[in-house]
């Protein structure tokens, strides 16, 4: 309940498993059971119909002859007698609603004889399907899902703080790198697993954390290199006086959820989204100058002074931005942008105060951070009272943005300094001898596995950038001796055991 209408979709369920199952293999069982009782009635009166209609009767009279047999028909009736000894509140209320039956198998009898319709069969199939879902999956179906993988971090934070709380000092840090799920459809930078890597601090509502995080947001994406980084930057208090100053306080959620997709859908898809969820075109007129809310920070923070004159929360939230901006504006950033959005919401409910999000300079591509003050996350395991904030990195659009501006450092990957050519088993044998003492001696040596042709050997050592190569053939191991190849110079050295071992650690 804390993740939000969007949240909430992006759920990963987990289907239910053990008895549950037991008992929904029970359900298939006994809807089987109706399903053939039933098609067995149908194709009884399916015949009747045919007899009759063959004695001359029009098909008026066909389908009342038909409704007055069924009523009368003993399947039926044993049928309907064996849904009642069930005794089942279900099962009852199947039975109290079979008489739906009695008027469509009427219909598709009368329909199969006189229209030659082939399609009733199909028809009945679904109607039968429909029948059993509607009351005999009802009860069943509750309890397809009560588990789910870990959606964020976060919530999973407060309830440890909660569980720890007798063992811990506040305020509380900690940092943690975990995978998350979500079930989305997944694109670029839309993934079902990723990783989220958080820092939070809880016990504290000094506005010095949000200057600290703000510091910690540009300390870290200066390091990777990722220069003019926007950290958008808002809090919804101000969200909360705009619905208050716009006459849609019990609208907040829906006003803060289309705001936030401004960037998306522009102003007129926000306008709709508004007016589809109930908020006035009067309201939505007087919010339409955050539409374009240009400025510095400072110019931005007087616009909403303004605004939200007749609003204590939105003034409040309004002082804590001013606060931060005033903070970060002495002591400066390395590399990154601060700038206010008062679009900026933010979907999960939990936030009660300042809010942030962080988008990559010159790449098009979602956040890649994002976080947020919450003063009673900790309240829903009985907690009350502790306020919290946190920040989150989203380590896998983090690494698309690197890969797209290409800053990732060329790495070395490990290889050996030798390989030893494999002609054989007998050579192979007395190769992995050698092999033991150079690794003995911190030498990284490697034995190719199989006896391939020499040529195949040689390309693989040269596409790895392997040093050095060692040829032991049938000459070599008949005078205890080894032929070093050097793969830069092409220079080779025929030597014993103690040399190949001085040469190669020399090097």
């Amino acid at each position: 309940g804390k993740y939000g209408e969007e949240g909430d979709r992006l759920i990963f369920k987990i289907l239910d498993s053990g008895e549950y199952y037991k008992s929904l293999d029970s359900e298939f069982n006994r809807y089987k059971d109706f399903y053939e009782q039933s098609v067995k009635i149908y194709k009884a009166l399916l015949n009747r119909a045919k007899e009759l209609k063959d004695k001359g009767y029009t098909p008026d009279m066909v389908i009342i002859e038909l409704e007055n047999e069924f009523r009368r028909d003993l399947s039926y009736n044993r049928f309907l007698e064996n849904l009642l000894k069930k005794n089942s509140a279900k099962y009852i209320l199947i039975s109290e609603n079979i008489d739906k039956l009695k008027p469509l198998f009427s219909k598709l009898a009368y329909n199969n004889v006189f229209l030659e319709n082939d399609k009733e069969n199909y028809q009945l199939d679904q109607f039968l399907f429909n029948f059993y879902k509607i009351y005999g999956f009802k009860e069943t179906t509750k309890k397809i899902s009560e588990k789910a993988l870990r959606y964020d971090l976060t919530v999973p934070f407060a309830r440890y703080v909660v569980q720890h709380q007798n063992d811990i000092t506040f305020p509380f840090k900690r940092y943690q790198m975990q995978p998350v799920w979500r079930a989305d459809r997944p694109q670029k930078g839309r993934f079902r697993e990723f990783y989220q890597c958080d820092a939070d601090v809880v016990g504290s509502k000094s506005l010095w954390q949000e200057v600290e995080f703000v510091q910690l947001y540009d300390a870290v994406f200066t390091k990777l290199g990722l220069k003019q980084t926007i950290i958008k930057f808002n809090n919804r208090k101000i969200l909360s006086g705009i619905a208050e100053v716009i006459d849609a306080k019990d609208k907040l959620i829906d006003f803060t959820v289309a705001l936030d997709k401004l960037d998306k859908i522009g102003a007129e898809g926000v306008t709709k989204e508004m007016i589809a969820k109930g908020i006035s075109e009067e309201a939505i007129e007087k919010v339409k100058p955050l539409f374009d809310f240009t400025g510095d920070n400072q110019e931005k923070l007087q616009k909403l002074k303004t605004m939200l004159a007749s609003s204590e929360e939105g003034l409040q939230g309004v002082d804590e931005l001013q606060f931060v901006v005033d903070q970060m504006d002495k002591l400066g950033l390395q590399s990154s942008v601060l700038e206010i959005d008062v679009t900026l919401a933010r979907g999960l409910n939990y936030y009660t105060g300042a809010i942030f999000e962080v988008k990559a300079n010159g790449v098009s591509i979602g956040s890649i951070g994002g976080g947020g003050r919450y003063d009673d996350l900790t309240g829903i395991f009985g907690l009350k009272n502790i306020s919290g904030i946190g920040i989150s990195f989203g380590l896998d659009r983090i690494y698309l943005v690197l890969d797209e501006l290409n800053l990732f450092q060329k790495v070395d990957l490990p290889k050996p300094k030798v390989m030893f050519v494999n002609f054989g088993e007998k050579e192979a044998l007395y190769s992995m001898q050698a092999i033991n003492e150079l690794r003995s001696n911190d030498v990284k040596s490697e034995l190719y596995p199989d006896a391939a042709k020499m040529k195949k050997q040689m390309i693989y050592a040269n596409k790895r950038q392997i040093e050095y190569v060692v040829l032991v053939g049938e000459q070599e191991v008949t005078n205890n001796s080894y032929t070093l190849k050097n793969m830069s110079t092409g220079e080779q050295t025929n030597c014993n055991l103690s040399t190949l071992l001085r040469l190669l650690t020399k090097n």
